[in-house]
């Protein structure tokens, strides 16, 4: 391609390449998700037109209307505010011992050095992608044989599943930390163990406890919607009066849901803030 120049500047410039390059892996790769797309579309049932009618908008605003007025008795927000703060306790108590489970199997899971083999590398992957392949309402579903209803079959649940998803996390976080700090160190002749305390940890952990917090926040929906198998929390009052049809306390049930992820989303973005400058 012959440059070209600019009749002010003399500078010279090249065009920009074409859109669609046959060389390009990239652009195959787009192509083939598009045509998946498109194969998606045509396979799947999907009656636009009787969703976008006016039977059906009609009868989703009646539906809509039956929520309201919400339920404001003192009675049932005092239920709403345990069930609220049964959820907070589930994610909370599952966020943390994934977190420590999480960066203990990150260890073995991980090289932490360039000449460090890895022997446990591969099977404690394996585990952590077979921890976090199964869904936290399975996980929950699962539970409730051993651990009973309640709050703590959807804790274990919460910590069974996080703990995959941290651990991987954590796993990638140690390997791509700078190996200067801890190569000085391995040069004295400082044991690994001191070596990721003192050397990698330092420069690994706010983004650990980013990764944390961030779990957190998707952790206080899935307690939310836990209690739908019987895990305790906002989710089991919002199943048992969702099926008894009583819409004005499910209208309250969804909006204490709402406020709650707000103001975790909320405390969370601000801690992740804090924590990386």
């Amino acid at each position: 391609m012959t440059p070209r120049t600019t009749p002010a500047a003399n500078q010279p410039y090249q065009l920009p390449p074409p859109l669609f390059d046959a060389r390009c892996k990239a652009c195959w790769f787009v192509v083939g998700i598009l045509l998946l797309v498109v194969a998606s579309f045509w396979s799947l049932d999907l009656q636009w037109a009787q969703f976008f009618s006016w039977d059906a908008a009609r009868s989703m605003g009646r539906f809509v209307g039956e929520f309201f007025p919400p339920d404001v008795s003192r009675a049932f927000l005092k239920k709403v505010a345990i069930g609220a703060w049964e959820t907070l306790a589930m994610s909370v108590l599952g966020t943390l011992l994934a977190a420590v489970a999480g960066l203990a199997l990150a260890l073995p899971a991980s090289r932490l050095h360039h000449a460090d083999r890895g022997p446990a590398r591969s099977p404690t992957r394996l585990l952590l992608n077979a921890l976090r392949a199964i869904p936290e309402l399975v996980w929950a579903a699962l539970l409730l044989i051993s651990a009973g209803l309640g709050p703590f079959a959807g804790t274990l649940a919460l910590a069974l599943h996080t703990t995959g998803v941290l651990g991987r996390l954590f796993a990638e976080a140690i390997e791509n930390a700078p190996p200067g700090p801890g190569d000085a160190l391995r040069a004295q002749g400082v044991p690994n163990g001191r070596v990721f305390l003192y050397a990698t940890l330092p420069q690994v952990l706010p983004q650990l406890m980013s990764y944390t917090l961030y779990r957190w926040e998707n952790n206080i929906r899935a307690a939310a919607v836990l209690g739908v198998v019987g895990a305790g929390g906002l989710g089991q009052l919002l199943a048992f009066h969702m099926g008894l049809f009583h819409m004005g306390k499910t209208a309250t049930l969804i909006g204490a849901m709402l406020l709650m992820v707000a103001v975790v989303d909320a405390a969370s973005h601000a801690s992740r803030r804090v924590l990386t400058r």
